[in-house]
């Protein structure tokens, strides 16, 4: 009886053992710093999975710029540092830079436009990226991208005097913005806040979550009401760490990821507007600009998506966003 209660507790012991050979640390990265509505999402989505799992997957969050900044985390998930990131233009532009087909200035009008297009070409994204070893498990967005200023910026001139913000992993979106005669400085996000004190920058373009986030408004209290751009944002993962887990959970782990992409929508669009007015009960100042102002904004824009696009973005990938676009708004004006 001894023995064969002994080799029961061995044999428990291996299977024990297996199971946890077999468990799944997904090391994930954001910017979003702790306790934030972008952090919560994914904690949230981290306990569905432990559910769904049975505690076999697991995510640990390394949040705050930890891991670097968008594009550090997507090289560091190249090279098996990480596993996973939430992640924005900066970091799918870091994937691929087909990316930018769909973050063109002033492209889109409103929320409803932007999700149609979205959901229309994201197939195709992910193909591009799937093809470089990356999977998205949701689609997402931070809201519109404004522009916010130590000084009121209403007309395109307005802006010229300023030192303004500009991701520096972006060349071609550097020059576009010189090309457009403002004194563009190229920096890295987690380096915008010291900037702004120290008077390097007076200028930067982000959403109002990201600016209340992050504590940069407090430094800039002027927004132009202008949508330049939604910033598109999409939960991605390594390839070879998603074939590491149970094909039998895959599916489920899918279902949920999406169902979290609704929820981050949602929420993120109800946040951005929070956002503003929170802002604004501390002094941020929001400028009106007239409808032949935003034309002129548009023009200028339009005259350097080459420039953004530069080499990497097939101009027929553009033209079918655009498209899809200009079809979704025949069929709104159509009786």
């Amino acid at each position: 009886m001894k023995l064969t209660a002994l080799a029961g507790f061995i044999v428990a012991a291996i299977l024990l053992a297996g199971q946890a050979v077999s468990a799944e640390t997904i090391k994930l990265g954001t910017l979003a710093p702790n306790n934030s509505p972008y952090y919560d999402i994914l904690r949230d989505l981290g306990e569905e999975w432990a559910k769904i799992s049975n505690g076999s997957i697991r995510l640990r969050i390394y949040a705050g710029g930890v891991a670097g900044d968008d594009p550090d985390m997507v090289r560091k998930m190249r090279i098996g540092q990480l596993d996973a990131a939430l992640v924005a233009g900066s970091g799918l532009y870091e994937i691929a830079h087909e990316t930018k087909a769909i973050q063109m200035p002033m492209m889109f009008r409103d929320d409803e436009e932007w999700d149609h297009v979205r959901t229309q070409i994201a197939a195709k994204l992910e193909k591009i990226y799937a093809a470089k070893g990356f999977r998205v498990l949701l689609w997402g967005d931070g809201g519109w991208v404004y522009l916010f200023t130590q000084k009121p910026v209403v007309h395109p001139d307005d802006l010229k005097p300023l030192r303004l913000f500009v991701w520096a992993g972006d060349q071609d979106n550097l020059q576009a913005w010189k090309n457009l005669g403002y004194r563009a400085v190229p920096l890295a996000v987690n380096e915008i806040h010291s900037a702004l004190h120290s008077g390097l920058i007076n200028a930067y373009i982000t959403t109002p979550l990201a600016a209340l986030s992050f504590q940069w408004f407090g430094l800039s209290k002027e927004l132009t009401d202008l949508k330049v751009v939604p910033l598109v944002g999409a939960l991605v993962i390594a390839e070879r760490k998603w074939q590491a887990i149970p094909v039998e959970m895959r599916e489920r782990l899918v279902q949920s990821s999406q169902e979290a992409g609704k929820r981050f929508l949602l929420q993120m669009r109800q946040h951005s507007t929070e956002a503003v007015k929170v802002m604004q009960q501390h002094g941020l100042t929001i400028h009106a600009v007239p409808p032949d102002v935003s034309a002129e904004w548009n023009k200028r824009f339009r005259a350097n998506y080459p420039t953004i696009m530069g080499e990497n973005v097939p101009p027929e990938l553009v033209a079918e966003v655009e498209r899809i676009r200009d079809e979704y708004r025949a069929a709104k004006r159509a009786p």
